[in-house]
């Protein structure tokens, strides 16, 4: 969880245009939450990265995903968990990117686990519905871990006319 969940914004001016101003945190947590499809890089066991898109719900000022427990990315957070999220649009002059640095940490709570399928659903709607049992997601796919990711540093990119860099530690 970070310390504190509304940073400060800090304006890189090296890769901002000089009229842009940093972005809110608020904004950009409703983003998080809002976004449909994240990448998500690991690191596999001996060094080489390891990107693949998933689905994510913003809870609790943390990223959650899902993954089977032996699918590349979990065997990679097996040996690893630092990682990075991105989301964003696919468009040079307008959008707003984000990248979300941060420490996968399994997530095993029972009642945790149960409000994040309920976000789920919510979010992606019945076909992603879970039961929990024995600290996972159990689904149709079979049993899938969850992870918590909570930000230690997030970059956001502005695009367009006004394009800036703001970046939030935590």
């Amino acid at each position: 969880m970070p310390a504190d969940p509304t940073p400060n914004p800090t304006l890189d001016p090296r890769y901002s245009d000089p009229k842009a101003r940093p972005a809110e945190w608020a904004a950009v947590s409703a983003r998080l939450a809002e976004a449909e499809v994240f990448w998500l890089t690991t690191v596999r066991p001996e060094g080489r990265p390891h990107v693949t898109p998933l689905i994510a719900v913003w809870s609790a000022d943390a990223l959650h995903f899902c993954t089977g427990p032996d699918e590349r990315k979990a065997r990679n957070l097996a040996a690893n968990g630092e990682v990075v999220l991105t989301t964003g649009t696919p468009t040079l002059e307008e959008g707003f990117d984000l990248v979300v640095e941060g420490e996968a940490v399994r997530v095993t709570d029972e009642e945790r686990l149960r409000g994040l399928a309920d976000a789920y659903v919510e979010k992606y709607g019945a076909d992603w519905r879970f039961d929990v049992r024995d600290g996972a997601f159990v689904g149709d796919g079979g049993t899938a871990l969850v992870f918590a990711v909570a930000p230690r540093t997030v970059f956001g990119f502005a695009k367009g006319e006004q394009f800036g860099q703001t970046r939030w530690r935590f």
